[in-house]
């Protein structure tokens, strides 16, 4: 297939390219690059240096001239374009580049960072929900029946007290049955703009016969793939800071740097998981199996739950046993955010596609540990403790 990646220089878009480009697929990568400049913003970096994209997809071609000699279908192509702000560009580069598949990754990804100011708040709204609108106005005038594979989040469900189905809900009231939208109930700003990502493509599916898969996706860890570990300028991405790191991020680099871990609030706050290899696995099982035209078709993309507690013992458990002293800090929820609740989430859709999990095992765990300690003279203590509060 031709599949296009929008935010192809993320944690997540990079690998994902290399992957799909290794399977024989012609693989178009697009950024704006804002991600670099957001980091800067908030005085964030990640853990270990990451190459310019154009420098990663010239060693990828370098290392492909050699392990493939040059096939074709291993090659990428590299396009610079801000789709929330240059639609007309958007639509020549899928004019030209005549995606089968689009995946969609190209959105502010925090929401702490959405929850800053006034500013940061109409910017990630903004970026997000413009650049969905654009990739569907691209599709409508290029071509219909490419299929949209977007990246949203498990966020905007919330802690409903029912369980969570894969994006629609059976409803049966005063006698009468229908199936709609399941509800979201969103904890921040950036979450909000993925409800409104999802309420715009389903409406685009229904209105216009366009066809998309919403990937809702847990918290992602891991720091290599197959193909990040070909060569060191390959590498994704990994942040430990309060606003752009993961809450398994954050604690793995707060035990190696012998400081508490820090749990909000009580820790009994529930989320899904999901391996790094299972994201782009996921990935390609939706571009190999797209939805039928008209169809708003929505997967739960996780493969564990864990409370943050859960999370945190299960860290100090592993820095105990690597001979690090690891405590554990509770300290005020910077967030608004339900702590005792019920969870219980669907997500047998992509299982059913043939995806079989990397769990999240003590050895992983202590291979994303000794990634950290290898690089832990860059750790930057002064990010770690959060800074954003949700309630103004």
């Amino acid at each position: 297939m031709r599949i296009l990646i929008l935010g192809g220089d993320g944690y997540l878009g990079w690998p994902t390219a290399m992957y799909l480009a290794t399977k024989g697929h012609k693989v178009g990568v697009v950024d704006n690059l804002a991600k670099r400049k957001w980091e800067a913003e908030v005085g964030s970096s990640p853990l270990w240096p990451i190459s310019s994209l154009q420098e990663r997809i010239k060693i990828w071609h370098e290392i492909n001239e050699v392990e493939f000699q040059c096939n074709y279908q291993h090659t990428m192509e590299m396009f610079v374009c801000d789709i929330a702000e240059n639609r007309h560009l958007l639509y020549k580069i899928i004019e030209g580049f005549k995606p089968d598949t689009i995946v969609h990754y190209a959105e502010q990804p925090s929401a702490p960072y959405s929850q800053m100011d006034a500013q940061a708040c109409v910017y990630t709204q903004r970026n997000n929900v413009l650049g969905t609108l654009n990739v569907l106005m691209a599709v409508l005038h290029a071509d219909k029946s490419i299929h949209i594979v977007k990246l949203g989040t498990m966020g905007e469900y919330g802690t409903p007290n029912i369980d969570i189905e894969e994006g629609w809900l059976d409803v049966t009231h005063k006698g009468r049955t229908d199936k709609v939208l399941y509800p979201k109930k969103p904890g921040s700003w950036y979450h909000l703009s993925k409800v409104h990502d999802s309420h715009n493509l389903e409406f685009a599916c229904r209105t216009w016969g366009i066809r998309v898969t919403d990937l809702n996706q847990g918290v992602v860890y891991g720091t290599d793939t197959n193909e990040t570990l070909l060569n060191d300028r390959l590498a994704t991405s990994f942040h430990y800071d309060a606003i752009f790191g993961t809450v398994l991020n954050r604690f793995i680099t707060q035990a190696v740097e012998g400081v508490p871990l820090t749990v909000y609030g009580t820790g009994t706050q529930t989320r899904g998981l999901i391996n790094i290899r299972d994201t782009i696995r996921c990935i390609e099982l939706a571009c190999e199996t797209p939805a039928d035209a008209g169809t708003f078709r929505v997967m739960n993309q996780f493969t564990e739950q864990f409370s943050i507690m859960q999370l945190a013992k299960r860290v100090q458990a592993v820095a105990i046993k690597a001979g690090v002293i690891c405590v554990m800090n509770t300290i005020p929820n910077p967030r608004v955010e339900k702590e005792n609740h019920y969870y219980n989430a669907k997500h047998t859709a992509l299982t059913n596609l043939g995806l079989i999990p990397h769990l999240l095992t003590d050895d992983v765990l202590l291979d994303i540990y000794r990634q950290v300690e290898k690089h832990k003279s860059n750790i930057n203590k002064d990010m770690i403790q959060p800074t954003v509060k949700w309630r103004q």
